[in-house]
């Protein structure tokens, strides 16, 4: 199977190398910027750079769209796909409805998306391993994806084309939230003047520790804190000093706090009339 890819960026690249390595054939590449659609293929014996999609699509049976995820469709309906070829692109957010114009002419189309955060390419190839890939294709070309994502040492999970939003929604939640949570926790910190670099690094164990919680215990049982415990006394001291400093993260703070008081009464530590008092004091002011 010869694999091309159309799109040379962080998520493309890291995937042909990663593919490359477990012995498939990655021989030809196009991207819009031609510096680095030529630096995939001198990266990778046998890949070679074209600078038209559709010399990919003629080169080869199994192609990758790996470009920003506005563009999908239109690359896909401006290449003539031969039946029987593999067409996959590797958004979270879109189904392989967008691939129509690949379906009509015969092609197999599918999706496979990594779950995982890709910052640069170095750290994408050293994650992909153990990640999730999310998997929407039928057929023989379904099989081929839990193949390649064995191959690069990953899990799969089969989703539907209408899952395809949900399933990332809850993507960026876990992972781009997640820097948005630590952003507004060292924001706070200035108050008492740690500078921003300085407070990052003394949380990051913290987020570390409760991320090897998770793993290793699981929810709810790696919920801490004063929501695990039912401390409304804490909770209030909190409201008040947010009002006082940083009034714009109340109704935040509230929210994740309502939505922790079922994860607390799930472990156990507090019951239903404290669940319901911390709900009360937690409530979105009218």
């Amino acid at each position: 199977m010869k694999i091309g890819f159309i799109g040379a960026g962080t998520v493309g690249t890291a995937l042909a190398i990663g593919l490359n390595a477990k012995g498939y054939a990655v021989v030809a590449v196009a991207n819009r910027s031609s510096v680095s659609a030529q630096a995939l293929a001198q990266a990778i014996d046998g890949c070679r750079a074209y600078s038209d999609n559709q010399e990919v699509a003629d080169t080869a049976d199994f192609v990758f769209i790996t470009t920003p995820d506005d563009v999908i469709a239109t690359i896909a309906a401006g290449i003539r796909w031969r039946p029987g070829q593999s067409v996959v692109h590797c958004s979270g957010a879109l189904s392989s409805d967008i691939l129509g114009p690949a379906r009509k002419q015969g092609a197999y189309v599918g999706a496979f998306h990594p779950l995982q955060t890709f910052a640069s390419v170095p750290q994408a190839i050293a994650n992909i391993p153990g990640s999730t890939f999310a998997l929407e294709a039928e057929g023989p070309l379904l099989d081929t994806l839990k193949h390649l994502a064995t191959a690069l040492e990953g899990h799969w999970i089969v989703l539907q084309a209408k899952d395809k939003v949900i399933y990332h929604a809850a993507a960026v939640i876990a992972s781009n939230y997640l820097v948005t949570l630590v952003k507004l926790a060292t924001d706070l910190w200035q108050e008492f003047a740690v500078p921003p670099q300085q407070a990052i690094q003394a949380l990051l164990p913290l987020v570390k520790g409760t991320i090897s919680n998770i793993e290793t215990t699981g929810i709810p049982e790696s919920l801490t804190g004063p929501i695990a415990r039912g401390d409304t006394r804490t909770i209030e001291k909190h409201l008040t000093a947010l009002q006082a400093v940083a009034p714009n993260l109340l109704a935040t703070y509230r929210e994740l706090g309502r939505q922790t008081v079922p994860i607390s009464l799930a472990k156990g530590r507090i019951n239903r009339q404290q669940a319901e008092e911390l709900e009360i004091l937690l409530k979105q002011p009218n």
